[in-house]
């Protein structure tokens, strides 16, 4: 069976109308704010990264050196204000005394997670558990500007993204910035 020359044409112009449509969704798509959160473990930094510009950055306490801060990709699992810690046999419920602070972001790597904290001190420092402390200020701004599902990379090296990301704050911590 032969098609006519007409209803080839007509096929190919509706052919390219569908490729052209599904282009221009997956565009479409693409450009819907792209919202992750990028942590330099080494420089001990966490910013926010929206649509591929630096919204805002703080700085974070993060794993001692026997308990280190895993590097990896992450997703955000859990949005927790005034969270209950359940260190091992014991219960600590929001307050003062809970080293959660007064949230938590929990990750996909299960027992991790971006919290605030009830020793400011610490922050700037390796000093947690693995987890990315922030003053609970900082967290609860961090908090309110993401959602469950946006990605959490933990980098354990320096790369230039983060340069891009924390400039000089990253430079002065590395040492030189060269």
């Amino acid at each position: 069976m032969r098609i006519p020359a007409h209803h080839l044409m007509r096929l190919e112009r509706l052919a390219v109308l569908l490729v052209a449509g599904t282009f221009e969704a997956l565009a479409g798509a693409e450009s819907q704010p792209a919202r992750r959160i990028v942590v330099s473990i080494p420089s001990r930094m966490v910013a926010l990264v929206e649509n591929g510009s630096v919204v805002k950055t703080w700085p974070a306490a993060v794993g001692a050196s026997a308990t280190p801060t895993p590097a990896g990709v992450y997703e955000v699992v859990h949005r927790i204000p005034h969270p209950t810690w359940y260190p091992r046999g014991r219960v600590v419920p929001p307050g003062k005394a809970n080293p959660l602070g007064t949230r938590w972001i929990g990750l996909s790597r299960k027992g991790y997670g971006i919290h605030g904290t009830n020793n400011p001190g610490s922050v700037g420092k390796p000093a947690s558990l693995g987890c990315v402390r922030l003053r609970n200020a900082d967290v609860e701004e961090l908090f309110d500007r993401i959602a469950v599902g946006d990605t959490v990379e933990l980098y354990d090296t320096h790369t230039p993204e983060l340069d891009r990301i924390f400039g000089e704050q990253l430079a002065a911590v590395v040492g030189g910035g060269d």
